[in-house]
């Protein structure tokens, strides 16, 4: 089986569960996530568990990834996510925070940052890159292929490979640059090949194979637990392993291995006590989060059937609800449409995959491609989701989707607002009620904003564009028309309430307003999205159904009232408009350099955070 490319590996396993197959994964690939996962832990016994986490994803996800040309990627991300045990913006949040107590340390650094240093940031680092960066970097100095083997790969050329690589070194060196680890691009390539993939311990392959084909996967609080293991044993670990070392080694092995154990436990001091406070931080978000969510799914729903009432027809919101975020002077007009050339060498590069057919359509904007994907990719939620929005379907086919939507996304609360929101405009009144009941128990709520314009931008890099150019335009033209169906969801459950008041039944009316209240405040809690357009249509929701309440009505049983609510939530839109005003202005003058730093922060830790980096560095002083 070595002569087998990775998709035929895969799609053995996936249609006749070949073992060996899967077996033959394991082996290229464990030094690649297992070595990853050691970077992420620091210790090697939770390692073996992360790598093990990550191989049992495979084998759960082999038939959807039978056509990703790539593998390594998917693996790496996979490796993070399940280390970090968040989501990416909190990992990104954890390594930034991370700079503070190695700061002094590098500022007083005369030298290049050495292997120890650039280590703990390397995968947070990975992971900010997009996907197609990530590829080339994990190809050509984690994989050790050429460039021809990477262009055949990837379907390009070497030439192209490697300006691929280039840039990606480039990104890299920029991202440590923000960590305040300053690095040669000679010399971060030199250390991450020398230092990159460590030896796997014996019996790990075979290990994990087992447990992966018996469908075994470490669970959440397994995880959590043995993150939270780090923070308070690592250093301790560390220590006692030093002294042991001390105890049998020769004089001039003592004083190289107390050498290194000294940097280690200066390090892992460093980390120790911003780690700590981190993980209670998101066990703490995490908590607050699932407790929200439970007590939306508990609250009561209106009777059924409900009352006869008015569907208000959809329209297209206010600027006042929906303010437009293209904050730059170029392209303000209108997107740059790519032409068919650009795409037909983007998906030629990049494979015909579900994403990438779907970047194409959404930059080319011809609809045979999103037929294409819809046609060789049923089962995708993007795909579903894609032709959910699609405005040319009839009313049967716009049902076929939503039901695909469901199904292939089973815990996305999203599919189900959408479907809700297709019930009442037909008429179809109790399954819309049955449908918001049911998003309420769910805990994601993914619109896959992040990944449609990462792929967009991936789309506008390879026509030519720069990376401010293709980043700033994927964010600000990447379509949203889910907010406008989702905001008129909000409205007909208050609909719904005032029709339950009218026909005398107050406690279903309470119920609906609550569901209202419940789906605006989805959309506003800023860790679900870092979109500030999401927030804004989620306060609106509240602020409609707050004001259809009777002012003194009780809100969230703390003592406030729906009035006090309603101030809050005015006070809030307040300050995010007097930021905008402030910040306005500014953004046309920014450098492209600050361009792409203000995408990769809204990306990252969210468009407030984004907008008031800009009004502190360019702003008054």
């Amino acid at each position: 089986m070595n002569d087998q490319t990775d998709q035929q590996l895969l799609r053995a396993y996936a249609e006749h569960r070949s073992e060996p197959a899967f077996g033959e994964l394991v082996r290229r690939h464990v030094a690649l996530v297992h070595s990853a996962a050691v970077r992420m832990v620091c210790d090697s016994h939770l390692a073996q568990d992360v790598t093990q986490g990550v191989f049992v994803a495979l084998a759960k996800n082999a038939a959807n990834l039978m056509d990703r040309p790539v593998l390594s990627g998917w693996l790496h991300r996979t490796a993070q996510n399940i280390a970090a045990q968040t989501v990416r913006t909190d990992v990104r949040r954890r390594a930034r925070e991370q700079e503070a107590a190695t700061m002094n340390e590098l500022l007083s650094a005369s030298l290049d940052a050495s292997w120890e240093h650039i280590s703990p940031h390397l995968d947070a680092a990975l992971g900010e890159l997009n996907e197609a960066d990530r590829d080339a970097l994990l190809l050509r100095y984690f994989e050790k292929k050429s460039a021809p083997e990477m262009a055949g790969l990837l379907g390009i050329s070497e030439e192209a490979a490697q300006k691929r690589v280039t840039r990606a070194v480039d990104r890299l060196r920029e991202l440590f640059s923000r960590r305040k680890l300053t690095v040669g691009a000679g010399g971060l390539v030199i250390l991450i090949s020398a230092n990159a993939i460590q030896a796997v311990p014996a019996g790990l392959v075979a290990a994990i194979t087992t447990t992966a084909l018996a469908g075994t996967a470490a669970s959440t609080a397994t995880l959590i637990a043995a993150t939270k293991t780090i923070a308070m044993t690592t250093l301790q670990k560390t220590l006692v392993t030093a002294a042991l070392a001390t105890a049998i080694g020769t004089g001039i092995y003592e004083a190289h291995q107390a050498a290194q154990l000294r940097d280690q436990v200066q390090i892992l001091q460093q980390q120790q006590a911003p780690l700590a406070g981190q993980i209670e931080q998101l066990q703490r978000e995490r908590d607050e989060a699932m407790n929200r969510i439970a007590s939306l799914s508990k609250k009561p729903a209106p009777h059924l059937p409900a009352p006869p009432m008015q569907v208000s027809a959809s329209t297209n919101s206010s600027a006042d609800d929906l303010p437009s975020t293209n904050l730059f002077s170029r392209f303000k007009d209108n997107a740059p449409k790519l032409t068919a050339d650009q795409v037909e060498a983007y998906l030629k590069a990049n494979g015909r995959k579900a994403s990438s057919l779907l970047a194409a359509y959404r930059t080319g904007g011809d609809p045979a491609l999103l037929k294409e994907a819809m046609e060789k990719y049923p089962n995708d939620p993007q795909v579903a989701f894609e032709a959910v929005l699609n405005k040319d379907f009839s009313p049967a086919q716009q049902r076929q989707w939503l039901d695909a939507f469901e199904k292939s996304a089973p815990d996305n609360a999203l599919a189900n607002y959408l479907s809700a929101y297709n019930y009442f405009t037909s008429g179809q009144i109790d399954q819309g009620i049955q449908e918001v009941t049911t998003a309420s128990g769910k805990p994601q709520l993914q619109d896959y904003t992040l990944n449609r314009a990462q792929d967009d931008e991936e789309a506008y890099l390879s026509a030519g564009y720069s990376a401010a150019e293709a980043e700033r335009i994927s964010d600000a033209w990447l379509m949203v028309p889910q907010l406008n169906q989702i905001k008129q969801l909000g409205v007909n459950l208050v609909d719904l309430a005032k029709a339950y008041t009218q026909s005398g039944d107050q406690a279903s009316a309470q119920a609906a307003f609550e569901m209202a209240i419940g789906l605006g405040q989805r959309f506003t809690d800023p860790s679900t999205d870092p979109m500030l357009l999401d927030q804004l249509v989620g306060m609106a929701i509240e602020k409609i159904a707050l004001s259809a309440m009777p002012p003194e009505s009780s809100f969230g049983g703390n003592g406030q009232t729906a009035q006090d609510q309603l101030n809050q939530i005015t006070q809030n839109r307040a300050a995010i408009s007097k930021l905008m005003q402030q910040v306005t202005p500014l953004l046309p003058t920014m450098s492209d350099q600050d361009i792409l730093n203000y995408e990769n922060r809204r990306r990252a830790f969210g468009e407030v955070a984004a907008l008031q980096w800009v009004a502190n560095k360019y702003g008054p002083q």
